[in-house]
């Protein structure tokens, strides 16, 4: 009977219940509909009319944030508590939550913008729009209740921050323009928990003394440039989360102090110039998931700290000047996913893990060290490794077999590695980047056991010992191919695979079969040092693959260069040099706009100087060596011809006639280069690099990579004829000139003294009379000079390089005395001035008598020496040019 009482009493209980909660929901309900004043909803309203709705306005969304036109579906008339974005008191109905974030808005807002009417709000986020030209204005002082605001990414912009927020405690600022130094006063306010000023544009240097803000979670300074300081110093009872001092201009040694932040679970240093060691007491870091020290200047050992940082998820170290031997802890963090201690001098054999390592995804860098030994077994039996670089170290002995499938990108280059590939590697059916190039690896490669690398993007087996058979059916494989290099290794045999890229010094034979002319993306076709013969498919001007450099120096090609090049197409780099072609050289090659290589030397072409080349804006590098080209060089109707031109090669041919002074004019690219504000790089791309056998100082040399600020000229054995026109001393940017056996008379310009940056001079084996100035020795980087075979007169200059140059440089030159010859000069100390020092004698007396005139008077000085500088000027010309 007891029982019964107390499930009708339970079910009285549950009845009233259900009563209660229908009453409060519509009374809730009933009350929602009048929740929102009309007031605030009109103020909302002219709010979402000031601006305009573009989705590029929050194209820099993210971290999961849905982007839509939030204002848009504000309907006026209903209930302004229920808009998207809007958060409501539910007693009172002021406006306290604002978030349109992502919404599309994009327009600039008045000063006395109908938001700053929400004096009750507490939450604004109007992050990821355009408020282009919006300034953070005095408004934003009324929001006396507002504890988080979130301005990030919306062009927003303010000199100074607000001052009257005073409960605020997250403040988000991340890509606003702010401009100022580090705003102290915002580290003394004990309410904050955020603060992001990421990439804000502050600069000067951040507070010294201790932070005492017992809330604060998160501190993000990321990308401040100009913003300097040591590491800051935290007290003993914080509760720092996240701290990002990335790309920031922090240095200094990290303090011991750094212990004090025991809740951290993100440090990011990422690009700073923090140095010195790490110290010990990071071990008690304990909640850390994350640590970016990459890209400093870091050194010493890396402190065996790690027993007690089991939460690590990412480790990165990269880039810094650590030395010795891993810590062993390291082996027990089992939660590691990304480890990176590349760009170090890391030593030692790779250790052995004790427990960790389990979920180890991205061995990301362990490349550019040190490290010696054998790759250590762990390595091929982790589940779920998608990426390991072991590049750039000291390792020996064989690549192993992998157990497992997972991996995406493989590079073992520049090593000692050596034994076949193994067969593992070809199960690889993610693979998309394979690098074992410069080991010693060897033995026979099957193109068939590429058929299941169908994801493979980047090959590189190149400088090693392997050899290749071809299967029927190679052309189908690696179907996403863009880069093959397995140049210079020991593959021989008829070449069949028209897959293209880089297949130099091997020892491939047959043709190249029109069918590679239909392979996409082909870019680079390399198949320079092999023994290749046939004709030329004539498609390979108009290929459809986007080809960009074709370079088959060193082969055994004959008939004609292709005649046809499309318009629009991409070609940079031809390179025919040491073949047998002949015939002309194709006009169709202006079209080649992009053309900054054409090296066609050392084959039998048989042709006139091809002027119309000229018009190619890019050409830098023009080689018609060891051809039958002929006759005058002659004048160009192109107003200023080879503009970019900065290596010419036109030695051994039957040129005739003057050299020609307007070209030589036009070599803008040889003229004052300022090497000191240049970037020094190498001509090509990023992968491929141009190449080139330059003679100069009497060698033949291969640059195997050329500087972009790399001047010669070499005209040599030809048979012009004339003076050497004194225009080549414009060229003051002029590495090397070689002008040697020709039939060229009169006396070495004095221009040449301009020269400054000349180191070969040879101008041997020609008709040159007259003295050898002596204002050459002030060429101070001239190593190598060749004046044999002229019949130059009277003495030898003395000083500078001119001390170091021996009878080589100047024999079968009758008229010639003086050190280091046999034969000693008359009056060796007076030398007799020539026409030409009482022309050099003069222009430097106009300088001198123009510099006295600003002694005696500014106006008479300037006027008195320009005008005698014109008639020297004039006097100079006709001597020189």
């Amino acid at each position: 009977m007891g029982q019964i009482m107390i499930s009708k009493f339970l079910l009285l209980c549950f009845v009233l219940f259900l009563a209660c909660s229908q009453f409060l929901l519509s009374s809730s309900f009933s009350n929602s509909t009048k929740l929102c004043p009309h007031g605030q909803s009109l103020a909302l309203h002219q709010f979402k009319q000031s601006f305009s709705i573009h989705n590029s306005s929050s194209w820099e969304c993210n971290g999961g944030t849905t982007s839509y036109p939030k204002t848009e579906y504000w309907k006026k008339g209903s209930d302004c508590c229920s808009w998207d974005g809007v958060t409501c008191d539910l007693v009172t109905g002021h406006l306290i939550e604002l978030d349109l974030s992502c919404s599309w808005l994009s327009g600039t807002s008045h000063p006395n913008s109908t938001l700053f009417l929400f004096s009750h709000l507490q939450s604004l986020n109007l992050s990821f729009n355009n408020f282009s030209g919006f300034s953070i204005s005095t408004g934003f002082g009324r929001f006396s209740s507002l504890m988080h605001l979130n301005l990030s990414y919306s062009l927003i912009i303010t000199r100074s921050l607000v001052q009257n927020l005073i409960k605020l405690q997250k403040l988000h600022l991340h890509g606003i323009s702010i401009s100022s130094v580090f705003p102290n006063s915002l580290l003394n306010r004990s309410s904050l928990i955020s603060l992001h000023l990421s990439e804000c544009g502050l600069y000067g240097r951040f507070l010294d003394h201790d932070i005492n803000l017992p809330k604060l979670e998160l501190l993000s300074l990321f990308g401040n440039e100009d913003l300097s300081g040591n590491f800051p110093r935290f007290s003993e009872n914080n509760f720092l989360i996240d701290l990002d001092l990335s790309s920031t201009n922090f240095s200094g040694e990290l303090p011991a102090s750094i212990g004090n932040l025991k809740s951290l679970q993100t440090l990011d240093l990422y690009y700073c110039e923090f140095s010195g060691t790490i110290p010990t007491s990071l071990e008690n870091l304990t909640q850390i998931t994350f640590l970016h020290l990459e890209i400093n200047h870091f050194c010493g050992k890396i402190p065996n700290v790690f027993d007690n940082l089991r939460n690590l998820i990412l480790l990165d170290l990269s880039q810094n000047n650590f030395s010795d031997q891993l810590p062993p802890s390291i082996g027990n963090l089992t939660n590691l996913y990304f480890i990176d201690f590349s760009y170090n001098k890391l030593e030692g054999v790779i250790p052995s893990p004790v427990n960790g390592f389990s979920s180890l995804s991205h061995v990301g860098g362990l490349g550019y060290n040190l490290f010696n030994g054998t790759i250590p077994s762990w390595l091929y039996t982790l589940p779920s490794l998608v990426e390991l670089d072991l590049s750039h170290n000291k390792l020996t002995g064989r690549v192993g077999e992998f157990q497992f499938d997972s991996l995406e990108k493989i590079d073992l280059r520049m090593n000692e590695l050596h034994g076949s590939i193994p067969s593992s590697i070809f199960e690889l059916v993610n693979l998309t980047y394979l690098d074992l190039s410069s080991n010693k690896l060897s033995g026979v490669l099957e193109t068939s056991k590429f058929e299941r690398l169908s994801n493979l993007i980047e090959l590189d087996l190149s400088n090693n010992m392997l050899s290749l058979t071809m299967s029927s059916n190679s052309n189908s494989m690696l179907p996403n191919i863009e880069i093959v290099d397995l140049s210079h290794n020991n593959i021989s045999g008829i070449w069949t695979w028209n897959m293209g890229k880089f297949f130099s010094h091997n020892k491939l034979s047959g043709e190249i079969s029109p069918l590679i002319c239909k392979v996409s993306s082909m870019g680079v076709l390399d198949l320079s040092y092999n023994n290749l013969s046939g004709l030329l498919p004539h498609c390979l001007g108009n290929s459809r693959g986007g080809l960009s450099v074709l370079n088959l120096r060193r082969n055994q090609f004959h008939g004609t260069i292709p005649q046809t090049f499309l318009k629009g197409n991409s070609m940079r780099t031809l390179d025919f040099n040491s073949n047998r072609l002949e015939g002309l050289v194709p006009r169709s090659l202006i079209i080649c706009r992009e053309l900054e290589v054409l090296d066609l030397g050392n084959n039998k072409i048989n042709d006139t100087f091809p002027h119309w080349l000229g018009a190619l804006p890019k050409l830098q590098v023009l080689v018609l060596r060891s051809n039958h080209f002929h006759g005058h060089i002659g004048f160009s109707k192109i107003k200023s011809p080879f503009m970019s031109l900065r290596i010419i090669d036109l030695a051994h041919n039957d040129f005739d006639g003057d050299l020609p002074k307007m070209y030589l004019r036009s070599l803008k690219a040889t003229m004052n280069i300022d090497e000191g504000n240049m970037t020094r790089k190498y001509m090509g791309g990023n992968y491929y690099q141009d190449s080139m056998m330059v003679t100069i100082k009497g060698l033949e040399i291969e640059f195997v990579k050329i500087l972009n600020t790399f001047t010669t000229i070499d005209l040599s054995s030809n048979k012009f004829q004339g003076e050497i026109p004194g225009c080549i001393g414009n060229l003051n940017s002029l590495q090397g000139l070689n002008l040697s056996h020709n039939n060229l008379t009169g006396h070495i310009p004095l221009s040449f003294r301009n020269l400054k940056m000349l180191e070969s001079l040879d101008l041997s084996s020609n008709q040159l009379s007259g003295r050898i100035p002596e204002e050459l020795t002030s060429l101070t980087f001239l190593e190598v000079l060749n004046l044999s075979q002229n019949h130059l007169t009277r003495f030898i200059p003395r000083g500078n390089q001119f001390g170091t140059f021996g009878n080589d440089s100047y024999y079968e030159n009758s008229g010639l005395c003086g050190f280091p010859l046999s034969k000693r000069c008359i009056n060796d100390e007076t030398p007799e001035l020539s026409t030409e020092e009482d022309a050099e004698f003069e222009n430097k007396f106009d300088w001198k008598f123009m510099l006295m005139g600003y002694g005696f008077g500014l106006i008479l000085g300037l006027s008195l020496g320009g005008l005698i500088f014109l008639v020297g000027k004039a006097s100079m010309v006709g001597n020189n040019d």
